[in-house]
């Protein structure tokens, strides 16, 4: 007689990754109608549309969310302060966004400037600037955290107390664990775990070496999000193996789960991906999962109007 199933997490969750913009209002490159990027979801022009903290209330609606991230939008990178300014607004507002990753451009001259700026706004705890490089496995050349123009900018976090974003594929990833030794007092935040996009075990498993890399860095933290396949499902089989190992390599109490929304609604609804991440790790330790669900996220970005303790169920 097989044992009764754990019960699903239930407390309270902060989403630790999520977009709002409006580009009928605000300039954002890449959501212009006639713009069309590569992406890694393929066609993204249903996401062209406004997103503001109604909207998300309504997907996320029965999921407990407590507290959100806003992260950059890759708005117009000629105003990145109108982008917090906005972010900031709505928070006034509708009382979402709680924490926010503004945008800096760190190999800019005016990084510092841009930088002490983004850091007086009440909300901001991290920066984000993509840092390019090889685009595929296997390619020459290195990302902009090898660049001594980039890591002056970047140096300059730690005065401000600010965190770094870090959102490139996992191949890129060893210029990231250098980072992080050279700078041990800024704390790094790498999106949507690593962008595993090749889910063959071939592909899979260079993946797992650099994570597993990164990880032993202790001032890294992952988000497990962005975990879509374009024209597949979104399922506890497909992605509950990559959610585990991230879990194993870093410990619970270094990764959060996010939603990535409107983006990852391409691939599923919010529901789809929180009860699947649940149903994922609902046989680990209830303090385990709030650290996922919640603690982590509410340790790392410190979002303002804590509603609610991030208590095991």
């Amino acid at each position: 007689m097989s044992e009764p199933k754990l019960p699903l997490y239930g407390g309270p969750m902060v989403d630790a990754h999520q977009h709002f913009w409006d580009p009928a209002v605000n300039d954002h490159p890449w959501l212009r109608p006639e713009a069309s990027i590569p992406f890694r979801y393929g066609d993204y022009d249903a996401i062209k549309r406004r997103y503001l903290p109604p909207d998300y209330r309504a997907d996320a609606r029965g999921q407990n969310v407590q507290q959100t991230v806003y992260v950059e939008t890759e708005w117009n990178p000629a105003d990145p302060i109108g982008e917090t300014r906005y972010a900031s607004g709505l928070a006034a507002q509708y009382g979402l966004p709680n924490a926010i990753v503004a945008q800096a451009w760190l190999d800019q001259p005016d990084a510092a400037e841009i930088i002490a700026a983004q850091a007086a706004f009440p909300l901001v705890r991290s920066v984000r600037h993509k840092p390019g490089g090889p685009t595929a496995p296997g390619e020459s050349g290195r990302t902009l955290m090898a660049d001594d123009a980039w890591r002056r900018g970047y140096a300059l976090l730690e005065r401000f107390g600010l965190h770094f974003d870090l959102q490139t594929p996992w191949w890129n990833l060893g210029d990231a664990v250098e980072l992080a030794r050279d700078f041990p007092n800024t704390m790094i935040v790498l999106n949507h775990t690593g962008l595993p996009v090749d889910r063959t075990p071939a592909g899979l498993q260079p993946w797992r070496d650099a994570m597993v890399r990164l990880a032993e860095q202790p001032n890294v933290r992952a988000k497990i999000s962005g975990l879509g396949q374009p024209g597949l499902a979104w399922t506890v089989a497909a992605n509950g193996p990559l959610v585990r190992d991230v879990v194993a390599m870093f410990g619970p109490d270094r990764c959060m789960f996010a939603s990535n929304f409107p983006v990852d609604g391409l691939c599923a609804s919010f529901a789809t991906i929180f009860d699947g991440f649940r149903e994922i790790v609902r046989d680990m330790p209830p303090e385990a999962q709030a650290q996922l669900f919640c603690e982590t996220a509410r340790q790392v970005y410190r979002p303002q109007s804590h509603n609610q303790e991030c208590e095991p169920q």
